[in-house]
């Protein structure tokens, strides 16, 4: 029973990353955050599979309204499939749909196949997925018999490295675009060596910047709660965007953000953006975020991506 809440905890603004446990949804991750923080407002960027673990960034407050910019970053899985088995769900959590035969596989196939994948590649998203059709999860749907199959869309699988063969199981580590399926990639390796294949483990390592470092588990989290340490382990908004562009900006530019007016590139040099992102975070006197500002070249001028002046 969580019986503690967080002091101050209107007052926290920032980025918890947890560890999630297998067996709890995202949404789980983010109420059970929500109790024991006492936070108004809690979300998650970048929705795990139940059965999944690892890094789940949960955003606090405020900080909420960042989400957009680490729900499409690179990510990090370590898992496990195993050959010779297909299920409908693509993973362990699924009925066996298909069976083939494993014993003429050689791990030069396996590494052949596996690697065939990296690069730029159209994946058909799972029927059991949290995607919608007419507003209805596909996971939803497929549970009732009414599977819908989502069209194919390009992901990108930037690095897979096999970590073990031990047939039929095969560890690796891969680095993907958001919106990648380790699941059906598993399956579509299976179906590749022409003997099926589902995915037994996942666990997410990375995600945009943050890593299993960055992250505590739930208990983790509780025992800080009740020690009234919870800071230590939140990362703060300006902290949480390091490869931003970032200005700092004086009291008039401090007043011209906090009512909400024109910002243009006398009020914040074009220079200080870096080629790398149109966007520019702006911190007060003592490095506090105040707002996410998007430089329009045409224009000459910043739109406002959010506020916190």
């Amino acid at each position: 029973m969580i019986r503690m809440l967080a002091k101050g905890s209107q007052y926290l603004n920032g980025v918890l990353v947890i560890d999630k446990p297998a067996g709890m949804s995202s949404a789980g991750v983010v109420a059970v955050v929500k109790r024991l923080t006492g936070a108004a407002r809690v979300g998650h960027a970048g929705t795990l599979d139940p059965f999944a673990t690892g890094v789940l960034i949960v955003c606090i407050n405020q900080a909420t309204r960042l989400a957009r910019f680490w729900l499409h970053g690179v990510k990090t899985y370590a898992a496990r499939l195993c050959l010779g088995v297909e299920t409908d769900t693509q993973d362990v959590t699924g009925t066996v749909v298909a069976t083939g035969f494993t014993g003429d596989i050689s791990e030069s196939g396996i590494q052949a196949a596996m690697t065939s994948f990296v690069g730029i590649t159209e994946q058909l998203p799972p029927i059991f997925s949290a995607l919608k059709h007419q507003g209805v999860p596909l996971y939803k749907l497929a549970r009732k018999g009414i599977p819908v199959q989502k069209p194919p869309r390009c992901v990108e699988i930037y690095r897979l490295n096999i970590q073990e063969i031990t047939l039929p199981y095969v560890r690796f580590e891969v680095t993907c675009s958001s919106g990648t399926y380790i699941r059906t990639l598993c399956t579509d390796i299976g179906r590749k060596l022409g003997c099926g294949a589902h995915l037994q483990e996942l666990r997410r390592i990375a995600s945009s910047r943050f890593t299993l470092a960055d992250a505590i588990t739930l208990s983790e989290l509780e025992t800080q709660v009740e020690d009234g340490n919870i800071d230590s382990r939140l990362i703060g908004m300006a902290e949480s965007l390091p490869d931003m562009s970032c200005f700092q900006a004086d009291k008039s530019l401090t007043d011209k953000l906090k009512y909400g007016m024109i910002i243009t590139d006398t009020d914040i040099p074009a220079a200080v953006m870096t080629a790398e992102s149109s966007f520019l975070k702006v911190l007060d006197d003592s490095n506090r975020l105040l707002s996410v500002l998007c430089y329009e070249p045409l224009s000459q001028r910043y739109t406002y991506c959010c506020s916190f002046a």
